[in-house]
């Protein structure tokens, strides 16, 4: 029986996907060096006059200094090299340019999540500013962020606004849009035979806001959290670009693409990537916390 049952729970467990999924993905990457990386090896076995096979060329790609796709194992040694192998304190250290990110980030996304809820509440209140503001909220996510933050940045330092703000309102203008639409979704929600009935009990506006709108809103407003929160990395890691050497991941990407440095760009990346699923299941978990709370978890629990 144990023999048997192994497997369905392997499977029911989502293990067995998840690693077929990564070992995929990683067996593709790897092919994937070979065929990026194949045109300059050859080109210098040409140039030398060296006989070269297929297997001293992919242990070459594997191991090329200055790769076009560095391999996982050379992202994962300077993923060692740069996280664990250096102080945090040191510059050279991504867990110290994470640090950075991450204040610009979560400055800018308590902003955005502050003026997006408060626009919302505005939204459904209000119809002036519901038929005005909403399609100006919406124009505003046209300009590109790329042709954006520099012009930010630029000014706010001509201005002797420099280090977390200008980051963290490029980030805020990234995140409060998901969350102002989420938001007014979520507060337009509850059925209106509900609240008929809160006006037959003669419940105020503020009443309704609290014990109708605002509960209905929860589920409405933690996944438009999980997309801004997401967003605000971005923001945080564009707005480091012009900045240079100040710090963040963004400067990071900077200096390996000036470099020519790509293992230093993956591993800039994916510590991007594993900063940003680490927000995002923060996130989560206080989803859960609020839906057991609100209605004993029974309408909003996912």
């Amino acid at each position: 029986m144990m023999t048997t049952r192994a497997p369905s729970l392997l499977y029911k467990s989502n293990v067995l996907p998840v690693v077929t999924i990564v070992f995929a993905i990683i067996v593709s990457w790897y092919l994937g060096a070979i065929y990026l990386n194949s045109p300059q090896l050859i080109d210098r076995y040409q140039k030398r006059g060296v006989d070269w096979s297929f297997s001293q060329l992919a242990q070459d790609s594997w191991s090329m200094e200055r790769a076009v796709l560095p391999a996982p194992h050379q992202i994962a040694l300077e993923l060692k090299k740069t996280i664990l192998d250096k102080k945090i304190t040191s510059k050279r250290s991504l867990v110290y340019h994470a640090g950075v990110t991450l204040s610009s980030t979560l400055l800018g996304f308590l902003l955005g999540t502050f003026i997006g809820v408060s626009l919302a509440v505005g939204i459904v209140y209000v119809i002036t500013l519901d038929r005005s503001l909403m399609p100006w909220i919406i124009a505003s996510q046209t300009i590109p962020i790329l042709a954006l933050a520099p012009m930010v940045v630029v000014v706010l330092g001509a201005m002797g606004i420099t280090g977390l703000l200008p980051k963290s309102l490029i980030s805020m203008y990234l995140c409060f849009f998901p969350i102002t639409v989420g938001m007014v979704k979520g507060l337009r929600s509850p059925d209106p035979m509900h609240l008929d009935l809160m006006r037959t009990y003669h419940a105020s506006k503020a009443q309704i806001f609290w014990k109708l709108r605002l509960p209905a809103a929860v589920p409405f407003l933690f996944a438009s959290l999980k997309v801004a929160i997401a967003l605000s990395i971005v923001g945080a890691i564009v707005a480091e670009l012009p900045t240079g050497g100040q710090g963040g991941l963004g400067s990071r990407l900077l200096s390996g693409s000036y470099y020519g440095q790509t293992n230093l760009i993956w591993a800039a990346l994916i510590s991007a990537a594993l900063l940003s699923a680490t927000l995002v299941t923060t996130v989560g978990y206080f989803q859960k916390v609020a839906c057991r709370r609100l209605r004993g978890g029974q309408m909003f629990s996912q």
